[in-house]
């Protein structure tokens, strides 16, 4: 069993396609089990799911793969997705049937969530208490 004193930490590149999105749940809920910090993995799954999926509809580069970060410290889950895009994420005020429901999800069940500058592009994250 691990040590939660310690911090855990993964970090996985995949491509910017959308097959990347079951990859990236499927990747999580197996570090989360590893960890025996599966009580996060539902609402981490769908939340990764959301950022996954904006990278893959939004960020023109295809060529320049998004990263997976995954950080557990103590109580908290922090789950990232690092893209080759500058453009900042935002909540949209008006979701449609087309989409724009991402961010409200991950801002209605995370702890907190934020985007920051990362290289050339972003970092978007959220995270989960236990």
């Amino acid at each position: 069993m691990p040590d939660f004193a310690a911090a855990l930490s993964a970090s996985i590149d995949l491509p910017t396609h959308p097959r990347s999105v079951p990859t990236a749940r499927h990747l999580l809920s197996e570090l989360l089990i590893a960890w025996d910090a599966d009580r996060f993995r539902d609402d981490a799954n769908l939340l990764v799911s959301e950022l996954v999926t904006n990278v893959v509809r939004y960020v023109d580069d295809r060529t320049s793969p998004m990263v997976l970060e995954v950080h557990l410290s103590g109580p908290g889950l922090r789950v990232a997705v690092v893209d080759s895009s500058s453009a900042r994420a935002a909540l949209v005020d008006q979701p449609s049937s087309d989409g724009g429901h991402g961010l409200s999800l991950v801002d209605a069940l995370s702890e907190r969530w934020g985007t920051e500058p990362f290289g050339d592009g972003k970092r978007v994250w959220f995270e989960l208490r236990g």
